[in-house]
């Protein structure tokens, strides 16, 4: 089955969304849902069915999804073959806690197998309840646990999840500051975002600064910071603003964990099986950390598991020390063990790496016609495209990036905005991404870029005359 095979043609806009189906349907999940709600407020689009990367919705448009269910689908909507696996596990058994079954087994030695080879036959791994945000309360408490101490080391444009712990060791100010009480002594260190460094330097020149500074909270006897339980770092920030770090810098980290006996925890749950172009995005800097944490694309077609992987010494905690009713999902596993199999079979960690770069050169084209696109960055197919004002601004713009994904949205095509102030345009697509339709990506992408660089540069000139006025 080839890439073009598994998706519906797209895009194809036949009703201007939302059509009137799909407005019936958002206006009753306005009535009835939380105001937490997120995603149907920036794309509203009811969906009826969605194959490989792509997503019809009740009206009849078909898109091209670069939002991928958030990075957990990346062998696509629907796979044939994941789904045959899914419901055979489910006509055999779906819920059975966490008692050892074939699947069980199956799955865990093909999480194994692609580890890094140092980390092989020497981890344990916690089946977790079924959401990342789960799996990283786990491995805070592992740390803890371990080490017999308190603080967290996190660092700034994190995002680690949303329940307590969680929260508290992720850099999104806003649902942080109406929460009373969250997880105390964490402490957030300054992460390698090049492009915008929070310590004003350069690249070329900086010497890896922010290593520098995680090396004085960890040395410094009067730093104001305990020796921590451990560490927590994505290699790719994800919500942050697809913000990929140096190697340098994650080697650095590494070393200086290494040196006064920090845990070392990776979170891998959006950047994790394939997506950056290796199974794992810390793999590009060469680095081995203490603990990953597995989310999202290991469920297969986006079925619900969790996991933590951890060399076996950490082991020190007690029968029941973190549970969960639903750690035992096998037709997750299942679907799981048939992703991974495509994957390997279909070389789609390589696909992912060829086609991210075709993407990117893509955006790159756009960038030097529009000076709204300030950056472009990524690994695989984990791209981030930074929007500014422009005009020599660099400042970023939330007003450009929603109108980019509006008019992307209105073209057939699904984005999301992230990072700093919702600048950054995040793009997620399944792996199975045909290059036909990375095409129409970077196209409808392109025409959306120019209304919004339009449009600010109709905004500038009216200042201009306000002010010459």
């Amino acid at each position: 089955m080839t890439l073009d095979q598994l998706s519906l043609d797209a895009p194809k806009i036949v009703t201007p969304p939302p059509g009137p189906r799909a407005r019936r349907l958002l206006e009753r999940q306005a009535q009835r849902e939380s105001n937490a709600r997120t995603y149907p407020r920036s794309l509203p689009l009811a969906v009826a069915r969605a194959q490989g990367a792509t997503i019809e919705d009740v009206d009849g448009n078909v898109y091209i999804d670069c939002l991928g269910g958030a990075g957990a689908l990346n062998v696509g909507h629907g796979h044939p073959e994941v789904l045959e696996a899914v419901e055979r596990q489910m006509r055999r058994a779906i819920h059975t806690l966490d008692l050892p079954s074939p699947v069980k087994d199956a799955f865990t030695e093909k999480i194994l197998s692609i580890l890094p080879a140092p980390l092989q036959r020497t981890v344990k791994i916690q089946f977790s309840g079924p959401t990342g945000s789960d799996a990283i309360e786990g491995a805070i408490k592992l740390v803890k646990t371990f080490t017999g101490r308190r603080t967290i080391l996190a660092f700034q444009g994190a995002y680690h999840g949303v329940t307590g712990g969680a929260l508290a060791v992720t850099g999104l100010r806003s649902p942080k500051e109406p929460v009373a009480s969250l997880m105390p002594d964490v402490h957030f260190l300054p992460y390698a975002y090049c492009y915008r460094c929070p310590l004003k330097l350069q690249p070329a020149s900086c010497e890896v600064a922010c290593g520098h500074v995680i090396e004085s909270v960890l040395a410094d006897p009067y730093s104001g910071v305990t020796t921590p339980a451990g560490i927590i770092v994505e290699a790719i920030q994800g919500e942050g603003g697809s913000i990929p770090a140096p190697a340098r810098a994650l080697q650095r980290l590494s070393a200086l964990a290494a040196a006064h006996h920090v845990p070392l925890i990776a979170d891998e749950v959006q950047s994790g099986l394939g997506r950056t172009g290796r199974w794992f995005g810390f793999e590009h800097a060469g680095i081995v950390p203490d603990v990953i944490v597995m989310s999202k694309a290991i469920g297969g077609i986006g079925l619900p598991l969790a996991i933590i992987v951890y060399r076996e010494e950490l082991d020190t905690w007690l029968p029941g020390a973190h549970i969960g009713t639903f750690r035992g999902h096998l037709p997750a596993m299942a679907g799981g063990i048939a992703a991974i199999e495509i994957m390997q079979r279909d070389n789609l960690l390589a696909y992912a790496t060829e086609i991210g770069a075709f993407l990117q050169a893509g955006f790159r084209q756009i960038q030097a016609q529009y000076d709204v696109v300030g950056d472009v960055r990524g690994l695989g197919l984990m791209i981030g495209v930074e929007i500014v004002e422009g005009a020599g601004s660099m400042a970023p713009s939330s007003t450009q990036s929603a109108v980019i994904q509006r008019e992307c949205f209105r073209r057939g095509l699904i984005i999301e905005t992230g990072g700093r102030f919702d600048c950054v345009m995040r793009f997620l697509p399944p792996l199975v991404l045909s290059r036909a339709h990375a095409q129409r990506v970077i196209d409808i992408f392109g025409e959306a870029v120019a209304v919004a660089a339009h449009g600010a540069e109709k905004t500038r000139a009216k200042v201009v005359e306000v002010h010459a006025a």
